[in-house]
């Protein structure tokens, strides 16, 4: 069972006249439950390609399919309800609230929405992540890999039933990084989450069951095809 596909996606920047294809026509499907790699040098597009799969941005064409609907069809508001109840992110500059402990970092995607906290998953999550002795800090009096831990908490606080992760241990030590990406597929693997990674690290790549390898906005090896 497919988790989400796209169509034909296509992302052009820059003018009519000096076009630039951060993506060309690229159509791929990802199963449900699945961790798939996206990798290629800088410029690849593989970034364009997670922002557009996950809502984050519109393409020039093409399509991405979630429970049997473009998300490009709907509206703002809607596509940002379905983003924040169905799809968790994390990226590398952690983008955690400065001002918040790693506690109401976590609950913050929940509370926005308006929506009392699972307090057995956010438990379960905080055990999976061993960020438990960490819950009163402030961002600052934390490490990047706790850092990173309770962005990956605050990711699938709401259930989500696909994470999408951009760089994920690009700020971290090899260790670290290690560590993390360890932990996400552990905790993806518990909560059946399909989990959608770019990176540009062959090393941190090969963890994942599918690689995808994109160059110049176009897919030029793919370990795992499904069909779309």
């Amino acid at each position: 069972m497919n988790s989400i596909s796209c169509e034909n996606l296509t992302k052009t920047y820059g003018s009519a006249a000096a076009p630039v294809q951060a993506l060309q026509d690229v159509s791929l499907a990802f199963e449900q439950g699945s961790f798939t790699a996206i990798t290629g040098k800088s410029g690849s597009g593989k970034s364009t390609l997670l922002h557009l799969l996950g809502g984050l941005d519109r393409p020039t064409g093409g399509q991405v399919i979630y429970q049997g609907k473009n998300l490009f069809s709907y509206n703002d508001n809607q596509l940002s309800v379905l983003r924040r109840r169905r799809f968790g992110f994390v990226f590398q500059s952690y983008n955690l609230v400065r001002e918040l402990t790693a506690q109401e970092n976590i609950l913050l995607p929940v509370m926005l929405d308006g929506r009392r906290p699972d307090e057995q998953h956010i438990g379960r999550l905080i055990e999976l992540l061993g960020v438990g002795d960490r819950l009163s800090h402030l961002p600052g009096a934390m490490s990047g890999g706790q850092q990173q831990r309770v962005c990956i908490a605050r990711a699938l606080a709401n259930k989500p039933a696909i994470l999408f992760a951009d760089e994920p241990t690009g700020n971290l030590d090899g260790k670290t990084g290690r560590e993390v990406l360890s932990l996400m597929r552990t905790v993806g693997k518990e909560l059946g989450i399909t989990l959608i990674m770019v990176t540009h690290d062959l090393s941190v790549a090969e963890q994942a069951e599918r690689v995808i390898r994109l160059e110049d906005g176009q897919v030029v090896e793919d370990s795992g095809a499904v069909s779309v």
